[in-house]
């Protein structure tokens, strides 16, 4: 008997225009097709404008998206600056962009927005590149129960990262830069399969390796599956 393929769902993908580059997910068909193309079931989707521009902005034309294989990841800002008072709107699933947006994801206000997060059950994008493995550490330390996935990790934040996971059991990763010879079987080996989650980082960073990388995994079935998509489904609650 013949196993159906295991949901492929990317957990880190940007729709709309970027600042200097003329990509085919500017709009929402042109994203549609490359998931299509690459065999992608659905994807979570921050808007570009959320994160390079106006994060207000940025979630609204976000909330317009019509097809149900694009999942809105709104952008949060904490603080009387930010996107206001969070009230769940159904997402589980936000991006943080301190660095972009000027704030400390350690500060007041960010302790407050975590902890309501906490509370809700919802998952957070975080890149490791907007933050330091000092403020991962307080963040995860002081909010244990909220689950984080730290995106755009690589060979050189490896030492610093794992000693963070060997500490954290709610820190995740996702595969959108993980490019090194068997560092995704290496990841999953060390500290579960389900703490590895399938992104791209598209179109800031390339698709076509991270989804050859997942047909190509050298690992038991089931771990492929949750990588794939299995995970994103346990953090997200919901179907491909």
């Amino acid at each position: 008997m013949t196993l159906a393929a295991p949901a492929v769902i990317d957990v880190n993908r940007v729709l709309g225009p970027l600042p200097h580059d003329d990509v085919p997910s500017r709009d929402e068909s042109g994203l549609v097709k490359e998931l299509e193309r690459l065999r992608i079931d659905s994807a979570c989707v921050v808007h570009s404008h959320a994160v390079y521009g106006d994060p207000r902005d940025g979630n609204a034309r976000l909330a317009r998206t019509a097809d149900e294989r694009l999942r809105p990841v709104p952008v949060l800002v904490p603080g009387p600056l930010g996107t206001g008072d969070w009230t769940g709107g159904g997402a589980p699933l936000v991006r943080l962009c301190p660095d972009v947006h000027g704030w400390a994801v350690t500060g007041p206000g960010a302790l407050g927005l975590t902890a309501a997060l906490s509370r809700a059950g919802v998952t957070v994008l975080l890149d490791w590149d907007a933050v330091s493995a000092t403020d991962v550490d307080l963040l995860a330390g002081s909010r244990p129960r909220l689950r984080i996935v730290l995106t755009g990790t690589g060979y050189r934040s490896l030492h610093e990262l794992t000693e963070l996971l060997d500490t954290h059991e709610q820190l995740h990763v996702d595969t959108s830069t993980l490019a090194g010879h068997r560092q995704v079987e290496w990841f999953a080996e060390r500290h579960g399969a389900h703490r590895v989650l399938f992104g791209t980082g598209a179109p800031v960073t390339d698709d076509a390796g991270p989804r050859h990388l997942l047909d190509t995994l050298d690992l038991p079935d089931e771990d492929t599956a949750l990588i794939a998509g299995g995970n994103a489904l346990r953090l997200l609650g919901g179907t491909a």
